[in-house]
C-alpha cells in the first residue's frame, strides 16, 4: 500500500553499525586508490585523504537521499513517513527536502502528485495558539507553495490588511477566541468593509457551540470548521479547507 511504513529487520543501532562499517571500508578502499603515497606511509596524508573521501561520500549520500525521498513521495509517502525513515520530524523532513512533491522527471503524460500554482497562494492566519499555528502551517505547505502570514489577534490582522502595499490574501483562516479583538468582532469588521469583504474567511476554532456557529454564519463567514482533537484529522481538515478555497473555488480577482 502506498505510504505504508517500512519495517527494518534490525534495530536502528544495528543498522547504524552496519552502515558505518560499510562506509569505512569503502572510504579506505577509495583512499588507497587515490593516494599517491604508498599505503604504509606516515604523516597526515592518509588521514586527510580519508577525511576528503568521507566528505565526498557524505555529499553523494545526500544526493541519493533526496532521490530516494522523491521516489518514496511518488509512491505515496508523505513528509511524516519520510521523516520517520531518517529520524526526523515531519517539519524536519520538509525543511531537508522542500518541494519534492512538485518534482518530476517523468514524461508529461504522468500524473504528478501535486501541481504547483502559477504563484504562491497568500494566506492570512489569525491564530494566537502557537502550537495550532505550526500545525496549520505544516498542513498548508505540504500541499504546495504558500505565503503564510500569522497574526495573533483581530487588531493585528486589520493593521496588516490595511497597511499600504500589503498583498491581499487569497484566504483568511480565523480563530474565534483571541485577546484584544476576538475572531467574532474581526469577522464583522471584515464583512462590512468594502475593500475586504470579498476575501474568503474560514473560521477554524475549537468551539462547536451553536451560538458560535450561527453567529459566524450570520456575520457572513464563508465556512465554519471545528478543530479536531486528533492530529491527523486536524491536518486533514486544514488541507480540505486549502484544497477547496485555493484549488477548487474561483477566487475574486486581485485589485
Amino acid at each position: 500500500m502506498p505510504g505504508k511504513n517500512f519495517v527494518l529487520r534490525s534495530t536502528p543501532e544495528e543498522t547504524a553499525a552496519v552502515a558505518e562499517a560499510a562506509v569505512a571500508r569503502l572510504a579506505r578502499s577509495l583512499v588507497l586508490q587515490l593516494l599517491e603515497d604508498p599505503p604504509g606511509s606516515r604523516g597526515t596524508a592518509p588521514a586527510l585523504g580519508a577525511l576528503h573521501m568521507l566528505d565526498q561520500l557524505q555529499r553523494a549520500a545526500e544526493r541519493l537521499q533526496r532521490e530516494a525521498a522523491v521516489t518514496a513521495a511518488r509512491a505515496g509517502a508523505g513528509y511524516p513517513q519520510l521523516g520517520s525513515a531518517c529520524g526526523l520530524t515531519r517539519q524536519g523532513a520538509r525543511l531537508r527536502w522542500p518541494g519534492i512533491f512538485d518534482h518530476s522527471d517523468e514524461a508529461p503524460t504522468e500524473t504528478l502528485m501535486m501541481i504547483s500554482p502559477a504563484r504562491a497562494f497568500d494566506v492570512l492566519l489569525v491564530e494566537d495558539d502557537a502550537a495550532d499555528a505550526i500545525l496549520i502551517e505544516e498542513a498548508l505547505t505540504e500541499r504546495g507553495a504558500r505565503n503564510l502570514v500569522q497574526v495573533t489577534d483581530g487588531l493585528a490582522a486589520l493593521e496588516h490588511l490595511r497597511t499600504p502595499g500589503t498583498i491581499r490574501p487569497d484566504l483568511i483562516v480565523l480563530d474565534l477566541n483571541m485577546p484584544r479583538m476576538n475572531g467574532r468582532d474581526l469577522l464583522r469588521v471584515l464583512k462590512t468593509d468594502e475593500d475586504l469583504r470579498t476575501i474568503p474567511v474560514v473560521v477554524l476554532t475549537t468551539s462547536s457551540a451553536p451560538d458560535d456557529v450561527n453567529g459566524a454564519y450570520s456575520s457572513h463567514a464563508n465556512a465554519y470548521v471545528t478543530k479536531p482533537v486528533n492530529l491527523v484529522e486536524f491536518e486533514q481538515a486544514v488541507q480540505s479547507i486549502d484544497a477547496f478555497y485555493l484549488d477548487t473555488a474561483t477566487r475574486p480577482p486581485c485589485d
